[in-house]
C-alpha cells in the first residue's frame, strides 16, 4: 500500500471528506501510475477519484468497533518516532 495513505477509520474527530479525497487521489495515483495525469486521462483521473472517495466514505461510516477512537495527535507521533528510527543517520 502507498505509505501516504493512512487509515481513515476509528479517529475522533472522523474522517474528513478531504481526507478521504487525499486518500483515493493518492490510491489513483498508485494504481494508475500518473502523478499528474495528462490533459486526455483527467477526465478519466477524476472520476476514478471520485468513486474511490464514495465507496471509502460508505466503508467508513459502514464499519463498527468497540475499540475507543484513536487520537489523531498521538497516533501522528507514533508515525514520526518510527520515521525517525528507521530515517536516522
Amino acid at each position: 500500500m502507498c505509505r501516504n495513505i493512512r487509515p481513515l477509520f476509528n479517529f475522533d474527530p472522523p474522517a474528513t471528506d478531504e481526507e478521504i479525497r487525499a486518500a483515493a487521489v493518492q490510491f489513483v495515483r498508485k494504481i494508475s501510475g500518473y502523478g499528474k495525469p495528462s490533459a486526455a486521462n483527467q477526465a478519466a483521473f477524476d472520476t476514478a477519484v471520485t468513486a474511490i472517495a464514495g465507496a471509502s466514505r460508505t466503508l467508513l461510516d459502514g464499519l463498527t468497533t468497540k475499540a475507543p477512537p484513536k487520537d489523531r495527535e498521538t497516533q501522528a507521533a507514533m508515525r514520526r518516532a518510527r520515521n525517525a528510527a528507521r530515517f536516522a543517520a
